[in-house]
């Protein structure tokens, strides 16, 4: 089960190839090399990166 390493929620749907969409928070990740990009979705459908939000242990994928 993947958690949100923004407000660790369950509530993570899956909207593409490894990429996944957390419904609390409102946030977009991508898994890519056993790591979870965080993105947040701008006005205007662009992503900016969450990235340097979280440490590389909060990101990496714990299933």
């Amino acid at each position: 089960m993947l958690r949100c390493p923004n407000c660790q929620s369950i509530d993570v749907g899956k909207i593409g190839v490894n990429q996944y969409y957390c419904w609390s928070c409102f946030i977009e990740m991508t898994i890519s090399k056993g790591k979870i990009n965080t993105h947040q979705v701008e006005e205007d459908g662009s992503l900016s990166s969450l990235d340097d939000l979280f440490s590389d242990e909060d990101r990496t994928i714990n299933f």
